[in-house]
């Protein structure tokens, strides 16, 4: 993406699509360093941006892997707004040159594609393919066999031939055949969630119990987490859902079933 917002970026107030409010920009209201205000619009959900603070976000968005826009602008306190933007108002109001939204829409789809398929580059005919048994890592190609090519079966973790009994959800027979992912749960570092009382050094890193991404916590705030894929929150400590979890506990004391071993296993998210 590009690195640079253009500071010439303006709105013309002669656009009547757009409502022009005179208040401070919801999204960075310190002023300008320039001095120079600027002319601000309203969102759908009735805060106000610059083109400059709403590019800034929504990159920030997907610099972090999320595929929604929401407004973070405080409404009581410290409480985001939370509003979903669409794509095509972002687009209107951030003043998108051509090139971002390229980037946008690129970064957008393929962000979307990861959350929700598994999708990975035959090593055979080099087309994107995806994988809907999830419980089973011999993968037979059907393009390499509709283009006339011998199929090719390879092992969706390591992508070379696949070698060894099949199906099977672990690894092939292929030297250094391994869950890379499995491998930084069993062995990454640990911390300690200091505003939770009662609570040791856990995992630094777990997998979602529910679709199995690899999240970590920032260490600050509750126990629990909202996982950025599936969006169910658990806690961080004993892998329960959160409802589950909060039954027998509540956010900042240890958990009844204690810490949660590293786990050695990656979840399979059902997502039927």
């Amino acid at each position: 993406m590009s690195e640079q917002i253009s500071e010439e970026r303006s709105y013309d107030l002669g656009d009547t699509t757009l409502t022009f409010v005179d208040r401070p920009d919801d999204l960075d209201p310190f002023p300008p360093e320039d001095g120079v205000e600027r002319p601000r619009a309203e969102m759908s959900c009735g805060h106000a941006v610059t083109p400059q603070s709403l590019t800034g976000w929504c990159r920030s968005l997907l610099d972090q892997g999320q595929y929604t826009f929401k407004c973070p602008a405080l409404t009581v306190g410290t409480v985001p707004c939370g509003a979903e933007w669409d794509y095509t108002e972002v687009r209107r109001l951030a003043l998108l040159t051509a090139e971002e939204m390229l980037d946008f829409e690129m970064t957008l789809g393929r962000l979307a594609a990861a959350q929700f398929c598994d999708f990975k580059a035959c090593p055979g005919c080099k087309t994107y393919v995806e994988r809907e048994a999830l419980d089973n890592l011999c993968f037979d190609c059907t393009i390499c066999e509709e283009s006339g090519k011998p199929t090719m079966q390879f092992c969706w973790q390591c992508l070379r031939p696949w070698k060894g009994r099949a199906p099977r959800s672990d690894r092939c027979d292929n030297d250094d055949c391994s869950d890379k992912d499995l491998e930084l749960l069993k062995g990454c570092g640990t911390i300690t969630l200091s505003q939770v009382a009662g609570v040791g050094p856990c995992p630094s890193v777990r997998a979602c119990p529910t679709c199995g991404m690899k999240v970590e916590h920032d260490q600050t705030g509750c126990k629990n987490i909202l996982c950025p894929r599936c969006k169910v929150e658990f806690c961080f400590v004993c892998l329960k859902l959160k409802i589950d979890c909060l039954e027998t506990s509540n956010y900042f004391t240890a958990c009844s079933s204690g810490i949660a071993a590293r786990q050695t296993a990656m979840p399979i998210w059902n997502r039927k």
